[in-house]
């Protein structure tokens, strides 16, 4: 949302310049999973410090993934299709990988959910592709101008 503001003139610019290049919120992603990666392996915090350096890991895998159409491309728009799709794909893994001790206790209700929402998936997917790429038709022109617009 704040990119939206901010190219639209509605709040204040807070990207980053340094001289005259524009730092992209995934090199902030990048060093802040550098740090809380780094600080998790060699001290393995435990309670409250282990939550809160996950939460920053976290936020970092957000910010570096948001603009990973940009660093699969090695530049290109802001505006990418593949960031989106990343972003999504990358959650959805997490959530598995996060659900994975429940198959230790798997049960035939499991079993029902399980293909409810493997539908639901696919449909979502299915709704996220098309509308995609009828909304990237539509307003992906204007999104690249106020991009160049509000370019130093």
């Amino acid at each position: 949302m704040m990119v939206f503001l901010i190219m639209a003139g509605m709040t204040p610019n807070f990207y980053f310049f340094m001289h005259g290049t524009h730092v992209h919120h995934l090199n902030y992603g990048i060093f802040l999973l550098c740090l809380s990666g780094g600080y998790g392996i060699f001290r393995r915090p435990t309670g409250l410090a282990a939550e809160i350096t996950a939460f920053i890991y976290g936020i970092g895998l957000g910010l570096t993934f948001d603009e990973f159409g940009m660093w699969l491309h090695l530049g290109g728009s802001y505006w990418q299709r593949v960031s989106i799709d990343a972003v999504v794909i990358v959650g959805c893994s997490i959530a598995l990988v996060g659900y994975v001790n429940t198959i230790k206790k798997w049960e035939s209700r499991h079993t029902a959910a399980f293909f409810i929402l493997l539908v639901l998936f696919v449909s979502f997917a299915r709704v996220l592709w098309v509308v995609g790429d009828k909304l990237g038709s539509m307003v992906g022109p204007t999104l690249e101008q106020l991009e160049i617009s509000s370019s130093p």
